[in-house]
């Protein structure tokens, strides 16, 4: 099994929006990042785990744990034209981006702040990719020394 990070504003798509889903499971959608494309299309398989991040807001933080449920599979909002993630150049018989399915495992007890991910940067969290400067990714790896550290700090 395979820990991830998955980033996404919570004015757009947050937690709890996550929790109110059917069955309480989405679509990782939308991802325009080509990195991050061939995560989602490659490397991330079913039964994996994802820290559920907030981005670009007050209070940045992990929010929840994730499961996925569904392996990469191309993003259907790729081909609408009427949908703002449409792509005119992403074709069915060759699609260019793509989505995993994820359910919520659960909210954590807490926001587990930038701040404090940030005050473990130099020791426990040093390879973190989310505290890299200039990062950008929405789907990112996350070790599982990492992933057992930042779960503890709940």
């Amino acid at each position: 099994m395979n820990h991830w990070l998955f980033k996404s504003e919570p004015d757009t798509f947050g937690i709890q929006d996550l929790a109110k889903a059917p069955k309480q499971r989405t679509a990782w959608d939308g991802v325009r990042n080509y990195q991050a494309r061939n995560m989602l299309r490659d490397s991330i398989k079913q039964g994996d785990l994802g820290l559920f991040y907030h981005s670009s807001c007050a209070v940045p933080g992990i929010a929840g744990i994730v499961e996925i449920v569904k392996e990469g599979y191309p993003d259907a909002t790729a081909f609408d034209p009427k949908h703002h993630h449409y792509d005119p150049d992403s074709m069915r018989g060759e699609p260019r981006w793509y989505v995993v399915d994820m359910k919520l495992v659960r909210s954590t007890r807490r926001i587990i702040e930038l701040s404090e991910l940030r005050a473990h940067e130099n020791k426990s969290l040093q390879d973190l990719i989310l505290l890299r400067r200039g990062n950008r990714l929405s789907v990112m790896p996350v070790t599982k020394k990492e992933w057992d550290f930042i779960v503890s700090l709940e």
